[in-house]
């Protein structure tokens, strides 16, 4: 059926419509009340000659629709079907940064704690999300070394021979060995630690007092001790919460700034009054990639609500950016709020932006039936509300300068990002980062090169030869390496870095964790870099991998010291080959020296190349040297084995 015939047949309910390419590739999703009259207005603005909509026109050519009851059913379907289609004339969430929950595997015989940025299904209890995002890190830090709950990847579904080092530092009960712990007291220790996630500090410090009491009259005075010890940290943590606690409601600012079709978004998170982090968010190249729905006749909004604090006459709203006249602000913020907020666990109270948007209410129903309590989307014009969003606007102008105007972030901040991004303790100080190097097998070598402070430390570089590995096994060459370096350390008494870093991806990155789980360094932090996708995984969260913008200063980092390493790797390697070419076996022939060995190579190939036309045509060899020396060669190849050249298979490649 023809498009124009098809959308004639539209009925006009409320759904959601697919605009679909020659391909059939989904390249826009929009929703609306009233299907036939939404998707009608559509060649009405591209025959109007409005540049992104005749685009979208010129490349649809068929529809999808899915009818639903009523709008707000609409719009989830709507922010779903975006976020699993990703359509290229629709605005996609782009994001660095995505704050973290703390896992708690109830589901699990031993239960254990994590840090993850992806909710799921599994019967977990999830608790988030954190600001900033090491918080979440610092609070299971807290949790190993007071509740002793692991986080570590060990099966506790079976039971193993010995202990880890972490249970004898005393920051684990140890259920992975037998008789250690008694899977009641296990229980009540996983029961502690959700009453502290879940807030309710009363319950908690009433259980552990009763049991410190108890342990006091049975004469368990260590027990007792340790009971009090936590009774101290969780009043230590409440009074700090009162500190910072005001009268204030949480709440979400977000400003932005916009030029040559490219943009750089802010979005303060407020917490009980206290700005406690910052996201930010970039579009490049948005006459490219978004459609606004402004394009087409708009649905009728409700008029925004002065805000109270308003004193005189509302300023006027953020221009759009001029160089894009297709782009819509408002249209813009409408399509983030969605994909930000529609299917989140957590929603402030509060959320201001810098103008008002479509579907601003519409949302905030959404939002307040799901939740069970009202959301506000407000546009606040003057007062101390309008001053955030103003500050959210400059902020977001500085982001944009920094990102697209190629101005280099100082390394603190650099550091701290990368923090975040891969779930670390503190900022890293010092990475070490792993490659291997050969070719087929062989001369394997390993190098290892290090960052420390923003700087890279030529003087602590390493280099390796694979000892005990033949052939191609990059997994049991980098176990190999990974051992031999923090065994070293360990010996001597050295501090471990604050992250090691290898060149490859899962399979490098499990070998080099059995390496450190072999020397007892289950915590040490550890992460890869893959080839190609430049995904990064985090050891412990590998199904959680971090994908990073392309343009993001963490990004660039970790492949400045990924491609070091791999050419101090690839340096070693050609070198070490260079010394085996030196000892090659054509040097046995009388008659035959360096020079004379170097054009055979370079004109055959390799010795094998050299052995197979010696028993083909041993005329050959005149053409490189003279008849004697080409029979010497021949009586040498004939009486040796051709086993005996297999591991000289090298080929010269101009350099």
């Amino acid at each position: 059926m023809d498009l124009h015939e098809k959308i004639r047949t539209l009925p006009a309910s409320a759904g959601c419509y697919l605009y679909k390419n020659a391909e059939g590739e989904v390249i826009y999703v929009g929703k609306a009340k009233n299907l036939r009259t939404r998707v009608r207005s559509y060649f009405l603005a591209a025959a109007q000659a409005n540049a992104k909509t005749g685009s979208l026109m010129r490349e649809a050519v068929d529809l999808e629709y899915i009818l639903v009851a009523n709008e707000q059913e609409a719009l989830a379907l709507e922010n779903n079907l975006i976020k699993q289609r990703k359509p290229r004339f629709n605005i996609l969430l782009r994001d660095d940064k995505t704050y973290p929950y703390i896992k708690l595997t109830l589901a699990d015989r031993y239960p254990k704690v994590f840090v993850t940025r992806r909710l799921r299904k599994d019967g977990s209890a999830y608790f988030g999300p954190y600001f900033p995002g090491s918080l979440a890190t610092r609070l299971v830090d807290l949790i190993h070394r007071s509740f002793l709950i692991p986080s570590c990847k060990v099966d506790l579904d079976r039971y193993h021979p010995r202990a880890c080092l972490q249970y004898y530092i005393q920051r684990c009960l140890g259920p992975c060995v037998e008789g250690l712990i008694a899977p009641d007291d296990y229980a009540q220790a996983v029961r502690d630690v959700q009453l502290f996630l879940e807030g309710k500090p009363g319950e908690l410090e009433a259980r552990i007092t009763q049991r410190m009491e108890k342990a006091a009259e049975n004469m368990q005075f260590e027990l007792a001790a340790k009971l009090r010890d936590h009774l101290l940290t969780l009043h230590q943590a409440q009074y700090r919460q009162r500190i910072a606690s005001t009268d204030e409601e949480d709440a979400d600012v977000f400003g932005f700034h916009c030029e040559n079709g490219m943009l750089a978004l802010n979005l303060f998170h407020m917490r009980a009054g206290k700005i406690v982090d910052r996201r930010e968010m970039f579009w490049e190249e948005l006459p490219e990639t978004a459609l606004t729905e402004a394009l087409a006749a708009p649905e009728p909004q409700p008029e925004i609500e002065p805000d109270p604090d308003s004193e005189t006459d509302p300023q006027p709203a953020p221009p759009d950016d001029p160089q894009s006249p297709s782009f819509s602000a408002a249209a813009f913020l409408s399509a983030l709020l969605k994909q930000l907020y529609l299917d989140q666990t957590y929603v402030p109270r509060n959320i201001y932006v810098p103008l008002d948007v479509p579907d601003r209410q519409l949302l905030a129903d959404a939002l307040r039936q799901r939740l069970g309590r009202k959301v506000e989307i407000s546009a606040p014009q003057r007062g101390e509300k309008r001053s955030l969003v103003d500050l959210a606007c400059q902020n977001a102008k500085q982001s944009f300068d920094q990102r697209f105007r190629v101005l280099q972030p100082g390394i603190q901040a650099v550091q701290e990002a990368l923090q975040d991004a891969l779930f670390l303790s503190e900022p890293p100080q010092r990475i070490e980062c792993f490659d291997i190097s050969h070719i087929q097998g062989a001369e394997t070598v390993a190098s290892m090169v290090v960052w420390e402070k923003g700087a890279m430390q030529n003087s602590s570089y390493r280099k390796f030869q694979v000892k005990t590995v033949s052939g191609v096994d990059d997994f049991a060459s980098m176990r190999e390496v990974v051992h031999r370096r923090y065994s070293r350390l360990q010996q001597e008494g050295k501090p471990m870095p604050s992250l090691v870093l290898i060149d490859g991806g899962l399979g490098q990155l499990h070998a080099a964790a059995a390496a450190l789980e072999e020397l007892g360094l289950v915590t040490q932090p550890l992460a890869s870099i893959a080839k190609r996708e430049e995904i990064l995984y985090v050891h412990g969260q590998e199904d959680e991998p971090v994908v990073l913008e392309r343009r993001s200063p963490v990004l660039h980092l970790i492949q400045k010291i990924r491609d070091e390493s791999h050419r101090f790797a690839v340096t070693y390697h050609r070198k070490r080959r260079q010394m085996r070419d030196r000892a090659s076996e054509l040097d046995q022939i009388p008659g035959v020296g360096a020079i004379t060995r170097k054009r055979l190579i370079e004109h055959f190939g390799s010795v094998q190349a050299l052995r197979q036309t010696v028993q083909r045509d041993p005329q050959v060899l005149t053409a490189v040297v003279n008849k004697p020396t080409a029979e010497k060669i021949r009586r040498f190849f004939s009486s040796q084995p051709e086993a005996d050249s297999h591991g000289d298979l090298v080929r010269i490649t101009s350099r």
